[in-house]
C-alpha cells in the first residue's frame, strides 16, 4: 500500500485525518461574506490511524473525487434534516456533491485502509465559512442523534 500521507506531504486535518491544500485560484469572486477565492483544492485521506471525520458544513459547495482506496462512507443532512449515506469506492460512486450548508462527515468502511479523495471548493475554502458540530446540533435534529453521535466531539 502506498503511504499517500507522506507522499503527498498531508498533514493532520483538524475534522479527523489529513490533508494538504493543492490549489487557491488568484480570482476573487465577491460573496455575502467577503471576497473568496473562485475555487480551491485539497488532498483528504482517511486511513487506519483516523479512519472518520468530524461532523461539520460549510458555506461553499465541495465536489468530492476518490481518488484511491475504499469504501468510504459519506453521511450528508440537510438543513431540514434528511441524513443521506453515500458510500464512494472502487464498486461504488466515485464522485460526490455536497451542497453548502449541507452537514457532512465521513469514515472508512468494510475494513478499509484508506481513502484518498480530492476535494473542490466552490466559492474557494475560507475557515470563517467552516463550522464544526457541536451537542446543539445533535439537539437540532433528535431524529438523527444516534446516528450522528459518533461524528461530534464531546
Amino acid at each position: 500500500m502506498r503511504d499517500w500521507q507522506r507522499e503527498l506531504d498531508l498533514e493532520p486535518h483538524g475534522e479527523g485525518g489529513y490533508f494538504r491544500r493543492v490549489y487557491t485560484s488568484p480570482h476573487d469572486l465577491s460573496t455575502p461574506h467577503g471576497p473568496r477565492p473562485s475555487a480551491s483544492s485539497i488532498y483528504y485521506l482517511l486511513d487506519e490511524r483516523q479512519p472518520s471525520g468530524l461532523l461539520h458544513r460549510n458555506r461553499s459547495d465541495i465536489l468530492h473525487f476518490l481518488i484511491d482506496g475504499g469504501p468510504l462512507e459519506y453521511v450528508t443532512v440537510t438543513p431540514d434534516g434528511t441524513l443521506h449515506r453515500t458510500t464512494l469506492g472502487p464498486d461504488d460512486e466515485r464522485f460526490l456533491l455536497v451542497p453548502g450548508g449541507d452537514w457532512k462527515a465521513s469514515h472508512l468502511l468494510d475494513g478499509a485502509r484508506h481513502g484518498l479523495v480530492a476535494e473542490v471548493v466552490t466559492p474557494g475554502f475560507d475557515y470563517t465559512d467552516h463550522e464544526f458540530a457541536t451537542r446543539a446540533v445533535l439537539d437540532e435534529y433528535p431524529h438523527l442523534t444516534e446516528e450522528l453521535r459518533e461524528f461530534v466531539r464531546g
